[in-house]
């Protein structure tokens, strides 16, 4: 270990830059819904708990704007799908 270290030419902030459409935020999620999320990306074999939550926001949004038709037609869709399997 050095007596001293040269920090002249350090940066402050993150080390790794925030992607492009991107915001970092912090945010306080009950124990219960992020261990659920991250149990979700254990039991599919791994990925990133963030992701899924960020998923999962989307398809509420995508859904707060269908109408009622809407959403028949896409939970019938998906049952037709599952039971095709």
């Amino acid at each position: 270990m050095e007596a001293e270290y040269d920090f002249s030419q350090g940066k402050r902030g993150a080390i790794s830059p925030t992607p492009a459409g991107k915001t970092r935020i912090t945010i306080r999620l009950d124990d219960d819904v992020l261990a659920w999320f991250r149990e979700q990306v254990n039991l599919a074999g791994g990925g990133n708990y963030q992701t899924l939550i960020n998923q999962a926001l989307r398809n509420h949004i995508q859904q707060a704007h269908q109408t009622l038709e809407d959403t028949v037609r896409r939970v019938i869709r998906e049952e037709l799908d599952r039971i095709e399997r």
